[in-house]
Order: structure tokens, then C-alpha cells, then sequence
């Protein structure tokens, strides 16, 4: 185990797979949380909120595990109407971490497939901060965008 730390950054749960979403305030990290949710219901898929906003992290035996912190837990922003309550998840482990970047190269690195927290390597993916990214979130998260092709 390790040392947990709080970080700025939301959390789903869609099926068994975690999804951890960090961005700076405003780069639509609430937005995103509540459409993967969505979409996941729509097509019979478990989704649940985890965390918003604010999420505790720590290593369990080799994975990455989000939880909420309290008194946000239960709770996420909707832009316009403010902080509401929610049904939550109380932990995940998280499979795939997304990025809402302010500016992204046309094509990632290398580096960018992947990221360590806590000491857990977790696969990353950096997306425009802002965008409509429901489908490739939801896409990543089930492994169909799993695979760089390299010309």
C-alpha cells in the first residue's frame, strides 16, 4: 500500500473498470463523469459516480484504487445548477485515466499512453479540454481503442 493522496480530479465506475478524469477547474471533468454515466446506462452497462472534483488515491496491491472524499462524497457539479446529490460508488479501481488538456499535439507521444500514480502504472489518454468525448472515452475504457498504429 501507499501513502493515499487527494488529487483534483472526478471518478466513474463503468462496469468493474474505474475511470479517473483530472483537468484543470472549468475543463468539463463533471461534464465528462455524467455522459460516460449516462451512455454507459443507456447501453446496459453499470455506471455510477465515485467522485467529483475531489478524489483520494492509493495503491492496493498492485492497483490503483479512487475513492470519494467526504463531504463531496454523493455529490457532483452540474454546470448551471450547481452541486447536487447523486448515487456513488464508495471506491474503483481505476483502469484508464483521462487528461482534459488545454492544448494537445495532433498526435501523442510515446509518454502519453501511460501514467504513474502512487506507483501504479495506469493507461492515459489526453483529450481537448471541453470536447464532446463521450465515444472515445467510453471506447477506451472497453478496450476498443486500445492499439497505437505507428506509420
Amino acid at each position: 500500500m501507499s501513502d493515499p493522496q487527494i488529487i483534483h480530479a472526478g471518478c466513474v465506475l463503468i462496469g468493474e473498470a474505474g475511470l479517473l478524469i483530472r483537468g484543470a477547474s472549468g475543463s468539463g471533468k463533471s461534464t465528462l463523469a455524467r455522459e460516460v454515466v449516462s451512455r454507459a446506462l443507456q447501453t446496459g452497462r453499470f455506471g455510477r459516480l465515485v467522485s467529483d472534483d475531489r478524489t483520494r488515491i492509493e495503491a492496493r496491491h498492485g492497483r490503483l484504487v479512487a475513492e470519494p472524499v467526504e463531504p463531496l462524497n454523493g455529490c457532483i457539479e452540474v454546470f448551471g445548477l450547481g452541486i447536487v446529490r447523486q448515487s456513488h460508488e464508495p471506491a474503483a479501481v481505476i483502469r484508464l485515466v483521462i487528461d482534459l488538456c488545454e492544448s494537445l499535439a495532433r498526435y501523442p507521444g510515446e509518454q502519453d499512453g501511460q501514467v504513474t500514480l502512487c506507483g501504479v502504472m495506469v493507461p492515459r489518454i489526453r483529450m481537448q479540454a471541453g470536447a464532446v468525448s463521450v465515444d472515445i472515452a467510453v471506447a477506451c475504457l472497453s478496450g476498443v481503442c486500445d492499439t497505437v498504429v505507428t506509420l
